[in-house]
């Protein structure tokens, strides 16, 4: 895909994913200033990320159904400016509780942007080009993922923990409000015209599709065992002697730059490796650094290992994706938010998961399973997911 066919609105529409993805890994490198400051245990603090990733997934497919309906960079925008304001509040606020609510709010409509936007090149990219335009889209969110782990991180060894919600809340605030005025200026595809009718229809499309099963059992069980893991990285980097939050922002962040590498490589591993190869591969890899994790290795060996399992896991994921764009022609707002929906239940159920495991059985075996778990999904994916029009 060149250049020159990316549709104008793409590129706005990256600015509001980037300012967006920011949030996502924002808090998980100042987990235990959070603990300290309101004299919690830390793995409660680490539920934050739960607050945010749960009802991020119960509300997906209504916001998918708006976008369809309403408009998809409409309701980007507006979701964009939600999770701005709640960031801001979160900055001021001096009970632990109030600081969960802010994340379920910001958690409520952070998943009108990511999953509209697939869905947008969804209706704009022809199928063949498509992996290579996720790709794009999935770079520039991980820039997000990675600068907003890396730079909270420093903000948080600086300023404390309130100055990353203050710096990442005025930037989205300034982007959302830079995009209203954008997003008027471009050609953007009409939504048709607003049918209660419509809504229960697109879901039944999307489940009409054989894949649709695979696809969202698929990106539950990564999110589990990949995303789950991220609040207990500043954790598990304390008991092997690291206590810098801006160390744990780098390891996490690695994992971004590994999914930078994946985006910009993709198009030479598209047009030469057949797609189910790549499932195979990427989960192979993301498999193999949750077993390497479980060493518990000094943070600046634990970089390259979160950076391959980065590359492996969006090796598997984008595959994963490209196949949900196909699922219905007529409501892609509604498939590619059923799938984030299951990927952030996954999300928001990981850290209880590795929680419980591991203070049953401990680190190791609950990281090995994980591991085991995430190999069979690539090679699920990779034998019941083939593209309609005989795509491999």
């Amino acid at each position: 895909m060149s250049q020159h066919a990316i549709p104008p609105v793409l590129k706005i529409v990256g600015l509001v994913v980037f300012a967006s993805t920011l949030f996502t890994r924002a808090v998980d490198p100042v987990i235990p200033q959070i603990a300290v400051d309101f004299a919690i245990d830390a793995k409660t603090a680490a539920l934050l990320s739960t607050a945010y990733t749960f009802p991020y997934a119960l509300v997906q497919p209504l916001l998918g159904a708006l976008s369809d309906t309403l408009g998809k960079t409409r309701v980007m925008n507006v979701s964009l400016l939600i999770v701005a304001l709640a960031a801001l509040i979160s900055s001021v606020v001096t009970d632990f509780s109030l600081l969960v609510a802010m994340r379920v709010v910001a958690g409520l409509v952070a998943g009108g942007v990511f999953p509209a936007a697939m869905a947008l090149i969804g209706d704009l990219v022809p199928v063949g080009q498509r992996q290579v335009a996720i790709g794009r889209l999935l770079a520039i969110g991980l820039t997000g993922n990675l600068l907003g782990a890396s730079i909270s991180g420093v903000i948080g060894d600086l300023f404390g923990w309130r100055g990353i919600f203050v710096v990442l809340g005025l930037f989205g605030l300034v982007v959302a409000i830079a995009a209203f005025f954008a997003f008027r200026n471009v050609s953007i595809p009409k939504p048709g015209p607003f049918r209660l009718a419509a809504i229960p229809e697109g879901f039944r499309s999307v489940f009409a599709d054989p894949r649709a099963k695979v696809c969202f059992s698929a990106v539950f069980i990564e999110a589990v065992f990949i995303h789950g893991l991220f609040p207990y990285v500043a954790i598990l980097l304390i008991a092997a002697g690291e206590t810098r939050a801006s160390m744990a922002g780098l390891v996490i962040a690695a994992f971004g730059l590994g999914g930078v590498v994946y985006s910009l490589s993709v198009p030479i591993l598209v047009a030469n490796i057949k797609q189910h190869i790549l499932m195979i591969v990427g989960g192979a890899l993301a498999a193999l650094s949750l077993a390497l994790i479980a060493f518990n290795f000094s943070w600046y060996v634990q970089m390259p290992v979160y950076g391959l399992f980065g590359f492996g896991f969006y090796l598997l994921h984008g595959s994963i994706q490209v196949h949900v764009t196909e699922l219905s022609q007529t409501a892609r707002g509604v498939a590619a938010s059923l799938h984030s929906c299951f990927f952030y239940l996954g999300q928001a159920s990981g850290p209880v998961v590795y929680g419980y495991g591991f203070a049953q059985v401990g680190e190791g075996p609950s990281l090995y399973v994980g591991a085991a778990l995430v190999l069979f999904v690539g090679f699920a994916c990779a034998k019941l997911l083939r593209h309609r029009s005989g795509m491999s």
